[in-house]
């Protein structure tokens, strides 16, 4: 699902860090070295159809190479 994040991301937390991050050999094969995090927080999202919500989403993150794959994991409202 294609989503686009409308503003800042809130009540932001750690789930896991370093060898407890799953996919951590693909994201360093595919956007390089770091210190992988895998984050979760509440954002207001734009959903392809236009409908704006609040919703749980998750994302991984590295110091340097910035927060990448984000997903929707729950819709809120």
């Amino acid at each position: 699902m294609k989503f686009e994040i409308l503003g800042e991301i809130k009540e932001i937390e750690m789930i896991a860090s370093g060898r407890g991050v799953k996919i951590r050999r693909h994201l360093e094969r595919t956007y390089g070295k770091g210190h992988w995090r895998k984050m979760k927080g509440i954002a207001t999202v734009q959903l392809e159809n236009g409908m704006i919500v609040e919703a749980e989403i998750h994302w991984f993150e590295a110091h340097g190479i910035g927060r990448k794959d984000f997903k929707i994991k729950r819709i809120l409202q």
